[in-house]
């Protein structure tokens, strides 16, 4: 048995919907610009370039259900209503023919973002992981396996804050597919299992504030749920 220096950190997990395990978290991608209409919000040609990748830590994820505080260093925290996918079998170069095999299973996240911090990134040509990497900045419904959800290539994504409808799209909108992102991904990095990729978000992002009551949901895949808490000292 390997000894430590101090104790080792607990494994990030999210739930598992109708089952009392969890699905351990290694690794969070995410994926930028991945809607047109999106991508022109934030000033961005949506021609079908690359997909553009981040990430974020494993530990920024948690479960919804609950209340998130408003986290320090911001003004303008944004909301981002995503796919998520949950890799079962890691690999490297798939082939997009046999992504989907490497998938475990489905969810709803949230991508929450400080928004002035990413601006002020992007003027000074900085990474953006002080913007995108915070605590509960992934915050995830229960997962769904394959066997419930099979691939979702279509249905509709949406999200209201305080029940008014903020962003609205179809997964069929998607610029790249969950099977091209993960053979993209591949090529650059080993997927595992454990790792995570949020697929970008439709158009209607926007900022939140305290006591914001955030619900959303992609078709036949789940739905999500968080209130924005008091700011965090």
């Amino acid at each position: 048995m390997t000894a430590y220096a101090i104790n080792p950190p607990e494994t990030p997990s999210i739930a598992i919907e109708g089952d009392t395990k969890r699905f351990p978290v290694r690794r969070v991608f995410c994926v930028g610009r991945n809607y047109a209409a999106h991508a022109r919000e934030m000033g961005a040609d949506p021609d079908r370039e690359p997909p553009f990748i981040f990430m974020k830590p494993a530990d920024a994820v948690s479960d919804d259900g609950g209340t998130i505080p408003y986290p320090p260093l911001t003004q303008d925290l944004h909301h981002e209503i995503e796919l998520v996918i949950a890799i079962g079998e890691g690999g490297s170069n798939i082939p997009a023919a046999q992504a989907l095999g490497h998938v475990w299973g489905y969810g709803v996240g949230l991508d929450m973002t400080r928004r002035d911090l990413q601006a002020e990134a992007k003027k000074k040509g900085r990474p953006w992981d002080w913007a995108k990497g915070f605590d509960n900045s992934a915050i995830c419904a229960a997962l769904k396996p394959v066997s419930d959800t099979g691939h979702p290539e279509s249905g509709r994504i949406w999200l209201n804050v305080n029940g008014a409808l903020r962003q609205e799209g179809d997964l069929s909108d998607q610029i790249w597919k969950p099977a091209e992102i993960i053979a993209f991904c591949s090529q650059s990095i080993s997927l595992a299992p454990g790792d995570l990729i949020l697929t970008g978000t439709p158009e209607g992002v926007g900022a939140t504030v305290e006591g914001d009551r955030l619900n959303g949901g992609i078709d036949g895949v789940g739905a999500i749920n968080i209130t924005i808490g008091a700011r965090k000292a």
